[in-house]
């Protein structure tokens, strides 16, 4: 490990130098525990307890109190049996020094506890003149005594902007369907049934696939001994999901005879394709913007995504006139505009890393990239399978809708597009969960973890009772936003109360799903999610759809699905041992930061 710093030889403490100890409940003989006795009582208290203040009451100079070291060491000899993070070498003490600094949840120095002392460090400590990497203020700073509401604000700062951000992202390809739109209704039909096709597969490994760095990424940062190797999780994200890309473009590519399976008109069987080929550079560059993303998050950079977006949204809008009427590319026109907004989106978010923030933790190319690459693929794999059994089970409902009618299908296209509008609450929630989870994962702080993952659930409970509450208020004018047919209008406000009742649990499914993905546990909200939608939703409501129930039957098994999805999910997070989290997180790290970190933990 970097920074050391010794005694010496004699084990004496020099003047000034701030050697960890604390009063031990080991097994001492009964001289020594008398003295530790009669030491000050303030040792009880947590703000004191954990407080970088030295102990004036102790004859070895600079002694600084934390629960970490077994006792005061008074020889080499007892330093090396008694304190674990204490090693001899050449005679002499040797302490880990806090490379980071006293207040970043990266270093090793109080693993077990998750605490770190609000108090700043003596004169006579070298942690005061540790560099400050972290102020105290920092989303990831460790404090055992952080309460819930403290722990909330930490969640909606992290999610708002991840909110904002995948809200702007929709609307790239909302805004290209309405503009491509004008052209005539088959060139509508044609860019919203691939951007929906596109959606279920390419965009589910970019927005399921990265969900392998929730788990890594977030970990590695306050786990790993070396920042850098974020920068190599990242290369590995750019390699494996660039490989499960491959296929997906052969699928893109010949889409003819597989639309027409589909029993898609001519015209779709005909141009879909074409479509889809314009749009597949694209979708590479969407998956890398993704990865990016993730890398910054990891960090604690939120709100990189939202400015980048920020500024490629309106100038999308401008490359779908220019390739669509002005370059007379018609309908194809779209899917360039789309696919250089989504390169465009990834370059300029390399320039925020590597000019305003993140950019510390590249550390250039490595082949150490294509080290571990099976664990990440596997993540990869059940992240997608995680993310998109929901969505695919939606387009489902929506294929049923159709059957069921125009004025069903209708009211469920109002429904939907508000749904998908009201889904990036609890996704941005679970994104922040699951940076959250992962960061104090990596850090030790098993206690933070548990903590930050309930406080996540109860404010994505919170966020569904206002959502639901807003649409009841607006549930029988709502939908002439979009349509003035009185049976739309009319069955819509049918269906709408059951819409509203779905976004609670819609909330915890995405708050507890990211917890989920935090802890590397991808497959078991892949294993919920399929049982509870293609085993109890789809069936119930299909049956209760053609049982008179109509588009309503459909909503109704919605809502069973996610109401058991999100129990289920909220059970396995609150029950975890998160003790054994920890020590899962410590082995996804790669070997050399796993051996280093392992020894110190141990």
């Amino acid at each position: 490990m970097r920074g050391w710093f010794k005694s010496k030889k004699n084990g004496e403490n020099p003047p000034g130098l701030g050697i960890i100890s604390y009063a031990s409940s080991s097994s001492s003989s009964d001289d020594e525990e008398t003295e530790h006795l009669d030491q000050p009582s303030n040792l009880n208290t947590v703000g004191n307890a954990y407080s970088m203040a030295p102990d004036t009451s102790n004859g070895d100079n600079g002694f600084l109190r934390t629960p970490l070291l077994n006792k005061s060491p008074k020889s080499p000899e007892q330093a090396t049996e008694q304190t674990p993070l204490l090693s001899q070498s050449n005679s002499s003490i040797e302490v880990p020094n806090l490379h980071y600094s006293y207040n970043d949840p990266r270093s090793p120095l109080f693993p077990d506890t998750g605490v770190f002392g609000r108090t700043q460090a003596a004169p006579s400590s070298p942690l005061a003149g540790a560099p400050i990497t972290q102020d105290q203020d920092s989303e990831y700073y460790k404090d055992s005594e952080i309460s819930i509401a403290a722990e909330t604000i930490i969640l909606i700062k992290n999610a708002l902007p991840v909110i904002l951000s995948y809200t702007l992202q929709a609307s790239i390809q909302a805004v290209s369907v309405l503009i491509v739109g004008r052209l005539s209704p088959a060139a509508l039909s044609t860019s919203a049934f691939c951007y929906m096709f596109a959606s279920c597969t390419a965009l589910m490994v970019a927005l399921g696939g990265t969900t392998a760095l929730d788990t890594l990424a977030s970990s590695s940062f306050t786990g790993s001994k070396n920042k850098t190797d974020l920068g190599v999780l990242l290369q590995r994200a750019f390699v494996v999901l660039g490989a499960l890309y491959v296929p997906v473009s052969a699928l893109w590519w010949f889409t003819g005879p597989f639309f027409e399976l589909l029993g898609q008109e001519d015209y779709i069987v005909q141009d879909g394709p074409i479509f889809l080929r314009w749009l597949i550079p694209g979708g590479l560059g969407y998956v890398y913007f993704e990865s990016l993303k993730k890398y910054l998050q990891a960090q604690g950079i939120m709100r990189a995504g939202t400015y980048v977006v920020m500024i490629t949204v309106p100038f999308n809008a401008l490359l779908q006139y220019l390739f669509i009427y002005t370059f007379d590319f018609g309908v194809n026109g779209a899917a360039m505009a789309t696919s250089i907004t989504y390169w465009l989106s990834f370059f300029l978010l390399c320039m925020y890393s590597k000019y305003i923030a993140g950019y510390e933790s590249w550390g250039g190319w490595s082949t150490a990239c294509l080290n571990n690459t099976a664990t990440f693929l596997r993540l990869a794999i059940l992240g997608t399978v995680m993310v998109g059994t929901e969505y695919w089970a939606f387009e489902i409902v929506a294929i049923i809708a159709g059957r069921l009618g125009q004025i069903p299908l209708a009211a469920q296209s109002v429904v939907m597009t508000t749904d998908g509008v009201l889904n990036t609450i609890p996704f941005g929630i679970g994104v922040a969960a699951s940076v959250r989870v992962g960061n104090l994962l990596g850090a030790g702080d098993s206690r933070g973890a548990s903590r930050a993952a309930n406080a996540a659930a109860g404010l994505s409970i919170c966020m569904g009772v206002i959502v639901l509450i807003f649409l009841l208020s607006v549930k029988d004018f709502y939908a002439k936003l979009f349509n003035n047919d009185e049976e739309v209008v009319k069955l819509t406000s049918e269906v709408m109360p059951w819409v509203a009742l779905f976004q609670i649990a819609d909330g915890l499914n995405g708050s507890c799903g990211g917890s989920l993905r935090g802890m590397g546990r991808q497959h078991t909200g892949a294993t919920v999610n399929i049982v509870t939608y293609y085993f109890v939703a789809l069936p119930v409501g299909i049956w209760l759809a053609y049982d008179g129930w109509g588009l309503v039957g459909l909503w109704i098994g919605q809502c069973l699905a996610l109401y058991g999805i999100g129990i289920c999910e909220w059970a396995l997070v609150y029950f975890s041992d998160w003790d054994a989290q920890v020590a899962n997180a410590l082995d996804r790290l790669d070997d050399a930061d796993r051996t280093e970190i392992g020894e110190a933990r141990q």
